[in-house]
């Protein structure tokens, strides 16, 4: 029995599609929803331009306080697309949305982690969009999460896949 859900997202062009067929899921089981989304940790490039402008303090300050304040701004637009998105007609399955959680780390183990801590039944992803990773990153990831996930999953592929001509 299906009675909680986690939609990995990664807030691409085509997690609208994933999305639906989450909520769909949720709607037929009457499952709950939680939401995740994976923020890759900054590269050493990144990393090296903060420390040639700000100081040792403005620094470990950014990283405790500028990055959970990134991220909440991340959960409020997560929310705010899925207002957008399911219009008015939508509040019945804004009501399933148990959690949005964006969490730092690498996003096949996030989704393997949420999937242990939260009361998941069933992890639904998606093929990343277009552009968000490399092609071999992106089997690597999907295939850790479909190998290691103690639970089914569910997998959308994208459509844009699915046409002969793309590869």
């Amino acid at each position: 029995m299906i009675r909680s859900m986690l939609y990995a997202t990664d807030l691409g062009l085509y997690a609208p599609l994933v999305m639906q067929h989450a909520l769909a899921l949720a709607r037929t089981f009457n499952a709950d929803l939680y939401v995740v989304h994976a923020v890759e940790p900054m590269g050493l490039f990144a990393e090296s331009v903060l420390q040639s402008y700000l100081d040792e303090q403005a620094l470990n300050e950014f990283h405790s306080q500028g990055l959970k304040t990134v991220i909440a701004n991340i959960e409020q637009r997560v929310l705010e697309s899925f207002r957008e998105e399911l219009g008015d007609e939508g509040e019945q399955d804004l009501q399933r949305i148990r959690a949005v959680r964006v969490l730092q780390g690498d996003p096949s183990q996030v989704i393997l982690d949420q999937v242990q801590k939260l009361p998941v039944d069933l992890p639904v992803v998606g093929l990343h969009s277009p552009g968000v990773v490399s092609e071999h990153a992106l089997v690597a990831q999907t295939a850790s999460v479909l190998h290691l996930a103690k639970v089914p999953v569910y997998l959308v592929p994208l459509v844009e896949r699915r046409r002969r001509g793309d590869r």
